[in-house]
């Protein structure tokens, strides 16, 4: 930050600066959102292709009996995204605040949701098996029985069993990310014990949330409007939504469970903006203009490297291990989301990028372009 700004926090209206009082060169980083601009998704707008296959169910290679379409799709928007340096908006495009599908960016919301259940004592000990504090028949059993939060947190878990007509078998073998091979992807693997083995599941990460909803008694994104996007002013837009055989009846209310993404639709339907403040609050170590909405505490166990994967925490994804990238902080992280959406938070230079509808394969390319940007 250049002498003289002070840091923001955004209220009902963002602080704009000018690049270069942020500590930026405004011809370098022109340069990065131009190149956002130019690299869109090459996902079709309605989400599904002309053949009528769902954009997700293609990316995946997923065929089988659990491929349905179980909750809404939404048409998605163009390119957009936010730069926030110094809690300032330095840069925007494309339509901010438009509600978009997110997909497994919402992981990284529910590792939040379950630091909230952490700060409240409903976690006290992540080591414990979840079936102490949720007995559920899905954790019966001495494999699933042994199953404990951080497992769930670190896509460990290598739970097994069928939750709202998806098994956990649908991922099995899945991969993520560049040069991803999902030729196996759904056949029936050996499961390792808990905590031994990482896999990008959503069925399990689906588990996770509902074994939250259990935990807390309501409906996640009421807690979550409640105690985080609310208080950081977020707007009143994003909605999450769940698939449409996955309300339960908890002390006699019908609740709808709600997915870690839009696999097979439904999920977090957010903008851009809200999703800057969102970042922003977790660079900043939980905390929002004096108060403590998510305790540091928690803040750094999520952002820790996991044992079965150094790049992964608690469903954020961090510049650690084989992939990471020595021209971008060590401490930076991301949520990441198909499409490709991304929250990347850089907590040494005060930074926050938010990223709809990039190419998956120009990621990394932006991203290098906006670290060449900042000049201190």
């Amino acid at each position: 930050m250049s002498q003289g700004m002070v840091s923001a926090w955004p209220t009902g209206t963002w602080s704009i600066a000018e690049p270069g009082a942020v500590g930026f060169d405004p011809a370098r980083l022109a340069e990065a959102v131009a190149y956002a601009e130019a690299h869109e998704s090459a996902w079709p707008r309605s989400l599904y292709y002309p053949d009528g296959r769902y954009v997700g169910i293609v990316e995946w290679n997923e065929t089988g009996p659990w491929s349905a379409i179980a909750g809404p799709v939404r048409e998605r928007g163009g390119p957009a995204g936010v730069i926030l340096k110094g809690g300032h908006r330095v840069a925007a495009w494309g339509d901010t605040a438009r509600p978009d599908m997110t997909f497994s960016i919402a992981k990284s919301y529910l590792a939040v949701l379950a630091g909230l259940a952490h700060d409240d004592g409903l976690i006290p000990d992540v080591d414990a098996p979840v079936r102490d504090s949720v007995p559920d028949p899905l954790l019966d059993g001495p494999h699933n029985g042994a199953i404990t939060w951080r497992h769930l947190l670190q896509q460990s878990s290598e739970w097994q069993g069928v939750l709202f007509g998806k098994s956990d078998q649908v991922d099995h073998f899945r991969q993520i990310g560049p040069g991803a091979d999902n030729s196996r992807k759904g056949e029936k693997r050996t499961l390792k014990p808990p905590g031994t083995h990482y896999e990008y599941n959503d069925v399990r990460v689906n588990l996770l949330s509902y074994c939250l909803m259990r935990l807390f008694g309501r409906a996640l994104p009421e807690v979550l409007r409640e105690r985080i996007m609310d208080p950081i002013g977020a707007s009143r837009d994003w909605a999450w939504h769940g698939y449409d055989n996955a309300w339960v009846e908890i002390d006699g209310a019908r609740i709808q469970s709600v997915p870690g993404g839009g696999h097979w639709g439904g999920g977090l339907f957010i903008g851009a903006d809200d999703h800057a403040r969102f970042g922003l609050l977790i660079a900043r170590g939980g905390a929002w203009d004096g108060r403590q909405l998510l305790s540091e505490r928690w803040i750094h166990a999520m952002l820790t490297p996991s044992p079965t994967l150094e790049s992964y925490g608690y469903l954020w994804w961090l510049n650690r291990g084989a992939a990471a990238k020595p021209q971008l902080s060590a401490n930076a992280f991301s949520a990441l989301g198909a499409g490709n959406n991304v929250i990347w938070c850089d907590p040494d230079r005060d930074l926050v990028a938010v990223l709809r509808w990039i190419d998956k394969s120009a990621v990394d390319g932006f991203l290098l372009r906006l670290a060449a940007a900042v000049r201190d």
